[in-house]
């Protein structure tokens, strides 16, 4: 009998219970907004407010201006990483993980390679961080710019290398609470006045992954950052881990200290924007995503935000806001929330609002979210 085969069992709503804990997504932390960010090895961030919504439902006391201060001070930046979308990460692990997920990126260019003939990627490369570096630069300026270099090569294709090969940054205003511009870039390196880290082994990055995903396989890892063959990883780092099974039979692996709070352990409802990270992490989602709700946050590449009912997505919301007033909608899925289910829903949308809207009256509704 093999050592996986004899590992306990978890099921998905213990394994749903553990993460929660782990997401500060049971109970709001006492955390400043830079930590909260560190602690979950960063936010998505495809839009601007995705991340102050992520904290307001994780984080006691969130103050918005926080993260934009943060942001401001360069402690907190946003940069493409894992799965090659944007990121809110701190600035030491801006510095740490690009490289970490770089070979991820290289790759991409394979996607780009016929509108690249003939271009030399050293040069773009030389180029892409003298014209960023001399100023930041929107993907339409840098586009520009090295198409004067290569005008037979494909724009798109040119931008995409640029984006793949340097550690682009998005420069503040943009980001910001309720003061973002528009996007434009210079490389990690010269925003924060220090070098990057060099690629380092991911074992570092397996634990911290663990402690905030976990139990975890490590097909769940290489979904989270992007990458392929990390089983290596899991391998050297086995005596110091422990291992369980899921009900699939899957080798699930941890840190033997994490939380792992008991199945029925009361969860809050909460409302998460889009893309959160929560619902992206793992190969297998059912742990927070029920079987017959697979796919109904989600509209071609369009995600919505959604909400969470005794730990598992049970629906999705959307905003409307005006300077005067702010209504919040609320599509519940085809199982009908209970009184209490609902009640507790309203409570979390008008602690949010508190936070993160400063509109003159609200309306919290139950109702269909228009689709886009």
């Amino acid at each position: 009998m093999t050592k996986t085969s004899t590992a306990p069992v978890l099921s998905a709503r213990a394994l749903n219970r553990a993460t929660l804990d782990r997401q500060l997504l049971l109970r709001r932390a006492a955390l400043s907004a830079t930590d909260a960010v560190e602690h979950l090895v960063g936010l998505q961030a495809q839009n601007v407010k995705p991340p102050y919504y992520a904290l307001a439902a994780r984080l006691e006391g969130f103050d918005p201006e926080e993260l934009s201060a943060a942001m401001g001070a360069r402690e907190v930046v946003r940069i493409v990483t894992m799965r090659s979308t944007i990121h809110t990460h701190t600035a030491d692990d801006c510095l740490i993980l690009r490289p970490l997920v770089q070979a991820a990126r290289e790759r991409e260019l394979y996607g780009f390679r016929k509108g690249l003939v003939g271009v030399d990627l050293d040069r773009l490369t030389a180029i892409s961080r003298e014209l960023v570096e001399a100023e930041p630069r929107t993907m339409k300026q840098l586009r520009e710019a090295l198409l004067a270099e290569w005008p037979d090569a494909d724009p798109l294709a040119l931008s995409s290398a640029a984006r793949c090969r340097l550690p682009l940054v998005q420069v503040t205003p943009r980001g910001m609470w309720g003061r973002s511009g528009q996007v434009a870039l210079t490389t990690a390196e010269h925003w924060l006045g220090r070098p990057a880290e060099p690629a380092p082994a991911p074992d570092d990055t397996v634990l911290r992954y663990l402690a905030v995903f976990g139990p975890a396989s490590v097909k769940d890892m290489q979904a989270w950052a992007g990458l392929t063959r990390l089983r290596e990883a899991f391998e050297r780092l086995r005596p110091q881990l422990t291992t369980f099974r899921d009900e699939n039979g899957i080798e699930l692996f941890d840190l033997p200290d994490a939380p792992r709070p008991d199945a029925d352990t009361p969860a809050p409802a909460r409302l998460l924007p889009e893309f959160d990270n929560l619902l992206l992490s793992h190969a297998d989602r059912s742990r927070v995503v029920p079987a017959e709700y697979k796919g109904r946050h989600w509209q071609g590449n369009q995600a919505y935000r959604t909400l969470l009912v005794d730990g598992f997505l049970r629906g999705v919301w959307q905003l409307e806001e005006s300077r005067e007033r702010v209504v919040v909608t609320i599509e519940p899925f085809d199982d009908p929330l209970t009184r209490r289910e609902r009640d507790d829903v309203v409570a979390e949308a008008e602690r949010m609002l508190s936070v993160l809207s400063a509109a003159a009256s609200y309306d919290i509704r139950f109702g269909t979210v228009v689709r886009t």
